[in-house]
């Protein structure tokens, strides 16, 4: 058995030397079926990481009444002294009840103002101290997309709360629209790697047909159709290695260009792509398998109307 197995690889290989140009066809369009997947794919897959990101980062801020008090623990009384705050938390602990809050945040009016700052320069500095506009703020991250509208019309009830927003219709617009890249852009996905299979086996087909004559020969000496298929699978196996590498390589230079050039863009509004160092291995160990294993199978399927009796 093992000593077929390498007559059949060897075997292979001089045939495809013999058959150079359609070897050549043959790589060259399992090279550019795959490029065209796996492009896709890595577009899909980060589209969709984005999405699932802008989701998680839609949180609700709830502001509260400009005399609010509950992120003290201590006031200070109408008699000037310094007492426990009565309604510490009252605002908070009526949020953190609320089913699907994950996390509640505090923020307070000084904190905003500083962020303004460093935003937008020191033209804010005329609002310091009493002369602060803001509001404290209590900032809200839901368990899932679905539930936040849900919640902060819960929120919107509680005594002290001035106003909450989460981003109304544009938030429920992006939910929709994640929903429909991960619905759609899966279906397209499973679409594209169809049309690579038919396309690649076609090919491959096509190269098989032009050996009819090898085929039958090899049948007339009286070869088992076991040892008939074998130099062909490999064939089919090398077709999908060689046409591989060319998408690989496309693959792996172009995602490290687009990930340098836009990921930190996305980092500042804490997003993210996937890291190359994660990502790449994966994608292109796939597309080594599926370009293997659609040339081999493909090669075998092809010859079934060869080696019927």
């Amino acid at each position: 058995m093992i000593r077929n197995f390498f007559r059949h690889l060897w075997e292979s290989i001089k045939s495809l030397k013999r058959n150079i140009w359609m070897t050549i066809a043959s790589v060259s369009m399992v090279a550019v079926t795959l490029t065209i997947v796996a492009i896709f794919a890595a577009v899909l897959l980060n589209t969709e990481r984005l999405a699932t990101g802008i989701e998680k980062n839609v949180k609700i801020n709830t502001y509260l009444q400009v005399d609010s008090t509950d992120n003290a623990k201590q006031v200070t009384g109408t008699d000037g002294q310094t007492k426990d705050n009565e309604n510490y938390h009252k605002i908070y602990d009526k949020i953190s009840a609320i089913k699907g809050v994950e996390s509640v945040t505090f923020s307070s009016k000084d904190e905003q103002l500083q962020k303004l700052k460093e935003t937008y320069g020191d033209d804010w500095n005329l609002f310091d101290g009493d002369s602060n506009p803001l509001q404290d703020v209590y900032i809200i991250k839901a368990e899932e997309s679905s539930q936040v509208k849900g919640i902060a019309e819960k929120i919107k009830k509680i005594e002290g709360v001035e106003s909450v927003d989460y981003g109304g219709s544009n938030s429920e617009r992006l939910f929709s629209v994640a929903s429909v890249i991960r619905t759609w852009g899966l279906a397209g996905t499973v679409l594209l790697i169809l049309v690579a299979i038919f396309l690649i086996s076609n090919t491959i087909r096509i190269t098989i047909m032009s050996r009819q004559r090898d085929i039958e020969i090899m049948r007339l000496v009286g070869a088992k159709n076991s040892y008939i298929r074998g130099p062909f699978f490999f064939e089919g196996a090398w077709v999908g290695l060689l046409g591989t590498i060319l998408p690989a390589v496309i693959i792996y230079f172009s995602y490290h260009y687009v990930y340098k050039d836009f990921n930190p863009q996305f980092q500042l509004q804490g997003l993210s792509l996937y890291s190359p160092n994660f990502f790449l291995p994966i994608l292109i160990g796939s597309m080594f398998v599926i370009g293997i294993l659609i040339g081999s199978m493909g090669s075998v399927l092809s010859m079934r109307r060869y080696l019927k009796f």
